[in-house]
């Protein structure tokens, strides 16, 4: 009888990938690696980077109460965007934790600490990413540029954030959620405040589904030193996720009310907070059936914030045509 063969190392999938995912059924055997690095076998982290873009432009159409063709490719470009950038992001994390995901079960297995990708490749592949990213944003107004670029800085200091601090969803949170600044300033070609309490609730929305997700790697984050909400909170995780949950949606509720009274459309206004406050249920439904021991829980309700987030997207489009 013929002993089954070992899936070479360089095609080994990475531990928690979605499963039968397009990177390891369709991608060339040769690109894996580097697509794994970008996390493209893990779709929610572009989402999770798209969403607040879309609320963003959305909410500043709302409140000019114009929306056109060019408003449709700041949200395209904003996914392609997202992508790029989150695998830019992710490719630098995983450069600057080496070391730590050599040491922790569910991180061994991507491409830099598991040999598939070389350091130097990924910084090439890094680059790359950027470069692209760059002749996207180079369609966007100067201003929407500038903020696009001084983003840099929160993704940047995010990878060492769990060295110095308790806190390092915030640095997340910062890094995740800047494209709704973004978003309104590529609309609008200015900044308005409403904008700000967006940006505010999305930092609040990322402590929230981040400390759920941190929760995975706990055990193993403790035996390394490896600081996180998830530590930080511990068996007080759901009283502090719920006041994570009261503050996105009382601060996206505010940059509602402030971008709806601009433009005075009282239907418009009501529909958009009836998407907002829909996200807070799902926020507290995810609160309902966290477990914080329960790993495959965590992970599951980490990636349904998506959907928690696509809500008041699609609410504030819905109310954008009346």
């Amino acid at each position: 009888m013929t002993e089954p063969t070992e899936v070479p190392e360089r095609d080994a999938p990475v531990a928690d990938a979605v499963a039968d995912n397009w990177v390891d059924r369709h991608a060339p055997a040769a690109a894996r690696p580097f697509l794994r690095l970008s996390r493209a076998d893990r779709p929610i982290g572009t989402w999770l980077l798209v969403i607040p873009c879309w609320w963003g432009t959305l909410l500043a159409a709302l409140s000019s109460g114009v929306f056109g063709l060019y408003d449709l490719w700041i949200m395209l470009a904003c996914l392609f965007g997202a992508f790029l950038m989150r695998g830019a992001g992710c490719t630098w994390n995983d450069i600057t934790d080496r070391d730590i995901d050599a040491k922790v079960a569910r991180t061994k297995s991507r491409p830099i600490p598991s040999g598939q990708v070389s350091v130097k490749g990924a910084l090439i592949w890094m680059a790359a990413q950027m470069g692209v990213s760059l002749l996207i944003l180079l369609t966007f107004p100067p201003l929407a540029i500038f903020a696009s670029v001084a983003s840099l800085v929160f993704v940047a200091i995010y990878p060492f954030a769990k060295r110095f601090t308790w806190w390092p969803q915030v640095f997340l949170g910062l890094a995740f959620n800047w494209g709704a600044l973004v978003g309104w300033i590529a609309h609008d070609g200015t900044f308005a405040w409403p904008a700000f309490a967006l940006y505010l609730g999305g930092i609040a929305w990322t402590l929230f589904y981040d400390t759920i997700y941190a929760h995975q790697d706990k055990e193993d984050d403790a035996l390394i030193g490896v600081k996180s909400t998830a530590r930080l909170f511990a068996e007080n995780t759901p009283r502090w996720l719920l006041w994570f949950q009261v503050a996105t949606v009382s601060l996206l509720a505010v940059a509602v009310i402030g971008a709806v009274q601009i433009s005075g459309n009282a239907l418009a206004f009501l529909l958009a907070m009836a998407g907002v406050w829909a996200m807070g249920w799902h926020l507290l439904w995810q609160l309902r059936l966290l477990d914080i021991d329960n790993g495959a829980t965590c992970l599951r309700l980490f990636r349904s914030n998506r959907d928690a987030g696509l809500i008041p997207a699609l609410f504030f489009a819905v109310a954008l045509f009346l």
